[in-house]
């Protein structure tokens, strides 16, 4: 829904502003492009809110005489990246990170692995729900959209192309407040080397040397089907599709008919066309491979069973 940016007089003191809106003046007055959420939620209440993210103040104050919206901020017009750090709220950690509570341990450890300091020192929100959201300058270059556990198990990221619940914003676990107020400070070099996505690659169809008996004829095109429909797959079918396709190849790989390799740089180039679109990330689809491949060995499969 599109609300209407209508103009509105100035507040006086016999009509105070809502406290909200006091909230999204002040978010833009700070250098942030503000968008409605929907009240007590993290919900955008507009469409194309990117787009339409503003710093006016004239548009903010049409937007919150209108309900009790919270505040998002659109990172990628702020030119920020939010490193947002969950708590593990007593689930068991990958063994990787092994012990670890919350992301905060996980980003601890990935410092101390980097031989840098934790990169605490930044403008923090803390969520109702124990988060953490640590602001930083994104850079110039390259641009960096959000992540989901690109960094570790508990850490996303909030860039080009996402929102961030601003302090002074409510949810019915309670409030976002401010737990550190220092400056913005840059993203550290060596967090934007890991958040920084790999090169796509080439989405050409590659070619896999087969056998050209009617098994080899088939193989072909059983491949040839899963790899048009991962190519084709619409937003929001893309996960369950690839990881269809993938458990379909690890069956083949089991059963001897591909190599692993094979399979990998198949799906992997099928699955190219759709990186950058729709948050679809790379690292995204190798995990979904990874997990298909896995799941498909467990039931071999022998062209001639067909």
């Amino acid at each position: 829904m599109s609300l209407p940016a209508t103009k509105t007089p100035p507040a006086t003191r016999e009509s105070p502003r809502p406290r909200l809106m006091r909230v999204a003046l002040a978010t833009a007055r700070a250098g942030h492009f503000v968008v409605p959420l929907w009240p007590r939620s993290k919900k955008p209440a507009v469409s194309d809110w990117e787009a339409v993210a503003t710093r006016d103040p004239e548009v903010i104050r049409s937007w919150w005489q209108q309900l009790p919206y919270n505040v998002g901020i659109a990172c990628g017009p702020s030119r920020l990246l939010v490193i947002d750090l969950d708590d593990g709220h007593g689930q068991d950690p990958p063994p990787e990170w092994a012990e670890a509570r919350h992301g905060r341990d996980v980003l601890a450890r990935l410092a101390e692995a980097n031989g840098q300091p934790y990169p605490g020192p930044t403008y923090t929100v803390r969520s109702p729900t124990g988060g953490l959201h640590l602001y930083f300058r994104a850079p110039d270059q390259p641009p960096l959209r959000s992540t989901q556990g690109r960094l570790g198990w508990r850490i996303d990221t909030r860039g080009a192309g996402g929102c961030i619940v601003a302090a002074g914003s409510v949810r019915a676990e309670g409030s976002y407040r401010a737990q550190n107020r220092a400056p913005i400070a840059p993203l550290p070099d060596w967090l934007v080397a890991r958040l920084t996505p790999p090169p796509p690659l080439d989405p050409t169809p590659v070619a896999l040397d087969l056998p050209p008996d009617r098994a080899g004829r088939y193989l072909e095109a059983l491949i040839d089907h899963e790899i048009a429909a991962v190519r084709t797959a619409p937003t929001g079918q893309r996960h369950h599709t690839l990881l269809r396709a993938a458990i379909a190849f690890g069956r083949l790989v089991a059963g001897g008919e591909l190599t692993d390799g094979e399979a990998r740089t198949a799906l992997r180039h099928a699955a190219a066309v759709h990186t950058g679109v729709d948050d679809w990330t790379a690292s995204e689809a190798e995990r979904t491979i990874t997990d298909g491949l896995r799941y498909g060995a467990l039931r071999p499969r022998h062209i001639n069973d067909h």
